[in-house]
């Protein structure tokens, strides 16, 4: 293991660093307002290295100790929502959200919502690769992520020792790859962090509310399994699962979205990602919509574009062409 490779100090980037003021411009414009302040006595500086794939934005931050907060006050309802997955570099970081508090030595991460308050502590100076996530292409409603913020996942236990050590070599190498393979690889990325928050959302089921959320969890899943099918409706899946398509309804009523609205908006997100996948660069829009279920062409047209405001042929074009276009880093 490459232990020095994967924990060490920041490597040299060549960029100056910047003091706290042109740090908080910084963040605020990349990501979130947030409320920064420096350690007493210890002036502030930090190497910020950024580049993002397919609207997921990927960040090292090198720092000096010092303290972030995300106040109600920051916070508006007009927001997009982020996720933020932190991993510790090097380092320690105290995150604390909806009443948790996770303790961060380098190897370990954790996330967190933009959309509640939230603070983080570095005590020391360190070194953190942070990503950015739309709330978009993580198949976990928010108030399964709320039950999972500020959870330490360490690199010494459970799925941490397999799924961490892939966010370390992401954070050293993804600016090496070219625009349509970093997406691929970043949307690995995000598979995996979703396995292993779904793993522990399992692990901690738990309160007399768990048997009606233990069937929406069993839906969800099922509902990710089936995509490709074209027969895959809330009645088929009330059939499944031995329940009247009301009782589906009523799990579903407190969601921002119906069931038929959040297959459709799954199936969407796949078939977007693999409109810009290389691997399925050569098949036809009708094939990958089709892969997920979607066969009728003018139907699936109509959708994609009230969704992403342009034909699923014309949303391939110009990504690719961006792709193509882009200089190398």
């Amino acid at each position: 293991m490459h232990t020095s490779h994967r924990f060490g100090p920041a490597p040299d980037r060549a960029r100056p660093a910047v003091n706290l003021a042109t740090w908080r411009e910084a963040i605020a414009a990349a990501v979130v307002p947030l409320e920064i302040r420096e350690k007493p006595g210890v002036p502030f500086q930090g190497h910020l290295r950024h580049t993002a794939f397919d609207g997921v934005g990927l960040f090292e931050l090198a720092t000096t100790a010092h303290t972030v907060r995300r106040t109600p006050e920051l916070i508006s309802r007009e927001d997009s929502r982020f996720y933020k997955l932190s991993l510790q570099l090097s380092g320690h970081a105290v995150l604390e959200q909806d009443g948790r508090r996770a303790v961060l030595g380098p190897g370990d991460l954790a996330i967190y919502d933009t959309h509640r308050p939230y603070s983080l502590h570095f005590p020391e100076s360190s070194r953190t690769m942070v990503m950015v996530i739309p709330q978009e292409p993580v198949d976990l409603t928010p108030e399964q992520i709320s039950r999972v913020t500020a959870i330490c996942f360490s690199r010494e236990h459970g799925f941490g020792r397999l799924i961490n050590p892939f966010f370390v070599e992401l954070c050293n190498s993804i600016e090496q790859l070219p625009d349509a393979y970093g997406s691929r690889l970043v949307h690995s990325a995000l598979d995996l962090m979703v396995t292993m928050l779904a793993h522990e959302l399992d692990a901690h089921r738990e309160g007399p509310s768990s048997p009606t959320r233990g069937l929406e969890r069993e839906v969800r899943e099922y509902i990710l399994d089936h995509l490709a099918d074209d027969t895959l409706t809330p009645a088929s899946i009330a059939a499944a699962h031995f329940v009247s398509v009301r009782y589906l309804y009523t799990i579903f009523s407190e969601e921002s979205q119906t069931i038929s609205a959040w297959i459709r908006a799954r199936r969407l997100e796949h078939i977007r990602r693999d409109l810009l996948d290389p691997v399925y660069a050569q098949r036809p829009v009708s094939w990958v919509a089709g892969r997920w279920g979607l066969h009728d062409a003018a139907h699936f047209s109509r959708v994609f574009r009230a969704e992403y405001g342009e034909s699923p042929s014309a949303y391939r074009r110009q990504r690719l062409r961006h792709d193509a276009l882009a200089p190398a880093s």
